[in-house]
């Protein structure tokens, strides 16, 4: 069950961070109006997005500041690779003994 999981938010960061890249891609205005619906929630449902998604909001964030394009691109592109990395359900994978 413990496995299942694993590969459930692995699976699910993963399309998350396909789409932000697909977005950066092609509809930049999608990030920007996500943004805008993340920031217009109530703070209470703000705080659980943001709790939950926490490398993708993160990402959003970065993406959102005023930094130059470098700089966010480096950090989101940066945030999903430790995030990904991190989520790899290696014992899946890993021979048993």
């Amino acid at each position: 069950m413990e496995a299942l999981f694993d590969i459930g938010v692995f699976v699910l960061f993963g399309a998350l961070w396909l789409a932000f890249a697909a977005a950066l891609i092609w509809s930049q205005g999608s990030l920007d109006q996500t943004w805008t619906w993340l920031r217009s929630l109530p703070v209470i449902l703000q705080a659980v997005v943001w709790l939950l998604l926490l490398p993708v909001t993160a990402g959003l964030w970065a993406w959102e500041t005023s930094w130059p394009i470098a700089i966010r691109l480096l950090a989101v592109g940066g945030l999903a690779f430790v995030n990904i990395a991190l989520f790899f359900p290696r014992a899946v994978f890993a021979p048993q003994p």
